[in-house]
């Protein structure tokens, strides 16, 4: 009989938290205890798995031990990461992360089951593996396989990222906002999530701007591309929050070291694991964020030449951000962990 955990999962009422216990009652994971943990505020409420209620638990330092918790999902932000892993990892847990706390400490591991599984190996010089930003996640899904086949040098990225990726009061925003606007006073409606008015709007900021000119969000994906695929990759992202619940969309420009050509990488990808093409634009087929909502899949169309140079390709990706780009990924970097743990 093979080995099962003891599974926690950080932040369990929160929206990347909702997520993961959803993606855990899908897959056959080999979960002996679930144990949900939040803070001493939301403790005692219940979260349903499975078809139970089970109670959330408050987050202490001492709970890792108390509960032998032997692997830790964290998605509760930055500031309750670095609280509380170190006690998680001085417990002997394995803390995969969500936030960006630990992502490029070079000690820790940022992985992308799809295009670094070798990475998560590293986990035992911190006892942390990062999962990488939302955008960044779906990308190199993307770029992987088109990197082996044609040398990628430089990609150019624009985003059209949901409001989810702030969490659930940034949805409650747009909802709100979208609801004033149906009573005629959008004009008096609060925004508290975003720098500006969501509702019927696209906003060209994500983070805060950095000295260079480009936000937090838009150098996360530039760094962290580096970090994942272990290749110095040119990466320039303009990041916007745009009016949807639901779902990442990118618009990719990709230059490669050698001449490429559309069909044969549409074909490529269709290869790669976990990505689906949509693209037959004579038929108006594509992706969108409403397909891609509850998909643990990235959506990939609109491949397509630069009309004027043979080694850039062009296209246009989508993915559930609430999912693939967070709670999948960190289930699926739990897998690998347990079937490479499971070897030894």
């Amino acid at each position: 009989m093979s080995k099962k955990y003891n599974l926690a999962v950080v932040g369990a009422n929160g929206a990347v938290g909702e997520e993961i216990l959803r993606v855990l009652q899908e897959i056959d994971f080999p979960l002996n205890n679930l144990i949900p943990l939040a803070s001493k505020r939301s403790a005692g409420n219940s979260v349903s798995f499975q078809g139970k209620d089970i109670v959330i638990k408050e987050l202490t330092n001492e709970v890792f031990a108390d509960e032998n918790i032997e692997i830790a999902l964290f998605s509760a932000g930055g500031s309750v990461t670095a609280a509380f892993a170190p006690a998680a990892v001085k417990a002997g847990t394995v803390v995969i992360d969500n936030t960006s706390h630990f992502r490029m400490d070079k000690n820790v591991p940022l992985v992308v089951p799809e295009v670094n599984p070798e990475d998560i190996s590293l986990w035992r010089e911190t006892g942390i593996i990062s999962n990488p930003n939302c955008s960044t996640i779906q990308m190199v899904q993307t770029l992987k396989p088109l990197d082996e086949a044609y040398d990628l040098i430089r990609v150019d990225a624009s985003t059209y990222q949901a409001t989810s990726g702030g969490g659930k009061t940034a949805m409650k925003e747009l909802v709100t906002q979208m609801q004033d606007f149906f009573s005629f006073k959008l004009e008096d409606a609060e925004h508290k999530a975003f720098p500006h008015q969501i509702a019927l709007n696209v906003i060209p900021q994500i983070d805060v701007f950095m000295e260079n000119g480009y936000t937090k969000e838009e150098m996360k994906m530039v760094n962290e591309t580096s970090k994942i695929m272990h290749k110095n990759i040119e990466v320039s992202a303009t990041c916007v929050r745009v009016p949807t619940l639901r779902g990442h969309a990118e618009s990719l420009t990709l230059t490669f070291g050698s001449d490429v050509d559309a069909n044969e990488a549409r074909e490529v990808l269709a290869k790669a694991p976990n990505i689906v093409i949509l693209d037959n634009p004579a038929e108006s087929l594509y992706p969108m964020p409403a397909t891609c909502v509850d998909m643990n899949e990235t959506f990939v169309g609109r491949i397509r030449n630069d009309p004027y140079r043979k080694n850039m390709l062009h296209m246009f990706i989508v993915a559930d951000n609430l999912r693939v780009g967070a709670a999948t990924n960190a289930v699926r970097i739990a897998q690998k962990w347990v079937e490479m743990e499971g070897e030894k």
